[in-house]
């Protein structure tokens, strides 16, 4: 797409924001598998969406906020090839989080420890600036225009 079109395309951008949900929400199952599904019997939903989960007090909540925040690193790493514009990271980043704020509502009932609002913000902050900084890393690439010469 060329950049200076701008077409303002929903179901585009819904299907952008289901595919980072459901890649976020997939990085973030194999990283809690790896460091959380090795220090506990059985693992569940409560490790995705209950904020309970996520502390400083325990072993596990430390692997459960290291989950999250490598989730939110691969995540502009996913924007790089999902969205591809550097001023859109921070709108996706932010309705990835508003999204996952009401299903952790929802799940467990509105999160009432500061370490899940310190973690999912500063995952919220990671998601947005890497991408930032990935995507205007590559919008800033050279151009490579061959340089053949018609003997016509």
């Amino acid at each position: 797409m060329f950049y200076g079109a701008v077409v303002w395309d929903p179901w585009l951008i819904v299907a952008q924001i289901v595919c980072l949900q459901c890649m976020y929400y997939v990085t973030l199952g194999m990283l809690l598998t790896v460091f959380v599904g090795t220090r506990v019997s059985r693992l569940s939903l409560v490790y995705f969406f209950d904020y309970v989960t996520v502390s400083t007090s325990t072993v596990t909540g430390w692997c459960v906020a290291a989950s999250f925040l490598l989730s939110s690193a691969a995540g502009a790493v996913y924007m790089l090839y999902l969205i591809e514009r550097s001023k859109k990271c921070l709108d996706f980043s932010a309705t990835l989080y508003i999204i996952h704020l009401f299903i952790c509502i929802v799940y467990g009932g509105w999160p009432s420890s500061i370490t899940w609002w310190i973690v999912n913000g500063t995952g919220i902050a990671v998601m947005a600036l890497l991408g930032e900084y990935l995507c205007m890393k590559r919008e800033l690439q050279e151009i490579k225009i061959p340089r053949y010469r018609s003997n016509v």
